[in-house]
């Protein structure tokens, strides 16, 4: 990897010399530190996997020897083209680098290079190590020269850098120079607390290179806690930097890390005339399928706001815009939404007109004429629906059907002739009150009427609800759909009031996926809270018949 971040583009006459920028990915080890996510072994590899076919430099795997799946993911790493790093800190005040514990795991971990962290701040020094500040420079040249000397590409990561270089300018950068005389590949400054602004970081990162730190070895790792994180790196790379770390989606401790999400594609369609980066054009199409892959792992609800990828990037909701990109999407959009992986969605709502209906409807491959009656139908059932409680531009996937049913268009595959839920509170054998919820549904598909009964009841003896009841029982034999809707899942499901009091109106509204990669919404509304569920239910189910092509029976 030597010499990396001095590559250079090949130069065409009349063209801008491009520089190579590196990606370095830390989802593995700084990702893992988000509140209320712990990878397993398993899902760490497959995540690796998905960063090496997006085209990162370098994936830090964590820290070997701190818990035991970081040490059984470093037992048996996957095969990746990116570099493998295992990350540790600087030796311990009183130990030579060659009997310090911590770094002689990050260095058996094997890995071709190594992040060593280390404190730049005095104030850290002192209080947290409670060290003299030459004793830290010592440290940080002594354990960066072992690990060179054990022919591993080294990284020195400059904690609270920022933070350090406004307490004593002198200190932290003797900290950098010691690393990089030491043989250091990357001196990578840390916005550790998140809190600098972005112009003070590329101010600040012009001096280190002004003072002696090469750009094309210095790196930027920033923090979102007041949200400029993707702005702070942006700045550092403007300012010199040629490595920018980051996570996928933004995962990380407290408020999350620069988000590689939104770095990736911001440098590919931004910074082209600048850098260039290791992520190939057909890579940063799957960027969308990344991003929610990932949060399929962590069994979390993709956000939607989420720059480039999230579910509303590409969304126009008022009729004026609506209608502007239907005419020209570059008026309201300031990328194509298919050079990351993404797509374009008009959502319909009691807002909307028949500029905005027409391009959603297209979109569902629905081709309507202006002035059709069928469209003043249409947004009439739209916000007389609406004015009950529905919401369909969180649920597009029942808008489609409620438009194919007023065009007439809507495939009749089965009717649901009637269910019951019954809710059982008894004891166990141990003598413990538990709950028992169980289903029927009755279908018919063509002439032929089918019951099927469920329960609820988890693997480990549990009760998962009268909604759960109700899906499994639904979704057991549906005769010659069953292959169809067999890879359907439910990831999300949410519950919303509109009205109060004991009577009130509830909303429903489900999220689906299957096993395309496809995600879909649907809604229910209802005074009861199961019939609502049932609804939604029974329409996720319908538009994913009509999806796969389904032939009614």
């Amino acid at each position: 990897m030597e010499g990396q971040g001095r590559l250079r583009s090949r130069p065409v006459e009349g063209a801008v010399v491009t520089e190579r920028l590196t990606i370095y990915d830390t989802t593995l080890r700084d990702g893992q530190q988000t509140q209320g996510v712990q990878f397993s072994a398993a899902e760490k590899r497959r995540i690796a996997a998905m960063l090496d076919a997006l085209g990162v430099d370098y994936i830090e795997g964590g820290w070997p020897g701190a818990n035991p799946t970081d040490s059984a993911f470093f037992d048996a790493l996957p095969p990746t083209r990116a570099t493998m790093t295992a990350f540790g800190m600087t030796r311990r005040q009183g130990r030579s680098a060659a009997n310090d514990d911590v770094l002689a795991a990050v260095l058996n971990a094997g890995t071709p290079a190594v992040c060593l962290v280390g404190k730049t701040h005095d104030f850290h020094v002192r209080a947290a190590l409670g060290i003299e500040l030459a004793e830290n420079v010592e440290n940080i040249a002594a354990s960066v020269a072992h690990c060179v000397g054990k022919d591993r590409e080294t990284l020195f990561d400059a904690e609270h850098f920022f933070d350090g270089w406004l307490s004593d300018r002198g200190h932290a950068l003797d900290c950098l120079h010691a690393a990089l005389q030491a043989g250091a590949r990357w001196i990578v400054l840390c916005d550790t607390n998140g809190g600098t602004m972005p112009g003070r970081i590329g101010d600040i990162v012009a001096a280190v290179i002004a003072a002696g730190i090469p750009g094309d070895r210095l790196g930027i790792h920033t923090h979102d806690d007041a949200g400029c994180a993707v702005a702070g790196s942006l700045a550092a790379i403007e300012a010199g930097a040629r490595q920018v770390q980051g996570t996928l989606n933004g995962l990380g401790e407290r408020c999350g890390n620069a988000s590689l999400t939104t770095l990736i594609p911001t440098l590919a369609l931004k910074y082209a005339d600048r850098v260039t980066t290791g992520v190939p054009a057909d890579a940063l199409t799957g960027l969308t399928r990344t991003s929610r892959a990932l949060d399929d792992i962590l069994n979390r609800v993709p956000v939607a706001s989420r720059p480039y990828v999230g579910g509303s990037a590409f969304a126009h909701k008022a009729g004026l815009h609506a209608s502007a990109v239907a005419k020209n999407p570059a008026l309201y959009e300031h990328v194509d939404p298919a050079q990351v992986g993404n797509t374009r969605i008009v959502p319909m709502s009691n807002q909307a007109g028949q500029s905005n209906l027409i391009a959603r409807l297209a979109d569902m491959g629905l081709a309507v004429e202006k002035g059709d009656p069928a469209l003043a139908r249409i947004l009439d059932a739209v916000k007389a629906r609406e004015a009950e409680g529905y919401s369909y531009d969180t649920a597009q996937a029942s808008f489609e059907l409620m438009a194919r049913r007023e065009l007439g268009r809507l495939p009749r595959f089965f009717e649901v002739k009637r269910y019951r839920v019954t809710i059982e509170r008894r004891k166990d054998k141990r003598d413990r009150m538990v709950s028992l919820s169980e289903a029927v549904v009755v279908v018919k598909i063509g002439g032929t009427k089918t019951l099927s009964v469920s329960e609820s009841m988890d693997a480990g003896g549990g009760d998962r609800g009268p909604v759960n009841a109700l899906a499994k029982a639904l979704a057991k034999d549906l005769g010659p759909y069953q292959a169809h809707i067999d890879d359907m899942r439910l990831v999300d499901f949410k519950v919303r009031i509109t009205q109060g009091g004991t009577e009130a109106v509830t909303r429903v509204i489900i999220e689906h996926a299957d096993g395309e990669g496809r995600r879909w919404s649907t809604v229910g509304v209802s005074p009861n809270i199961v019939d609502a569920s049932f609804e939604a239910l029974l329409d996720g189910i319908q538009w994913k018949l009509i999806r796969d092509g389904a032939t009614p029976a």
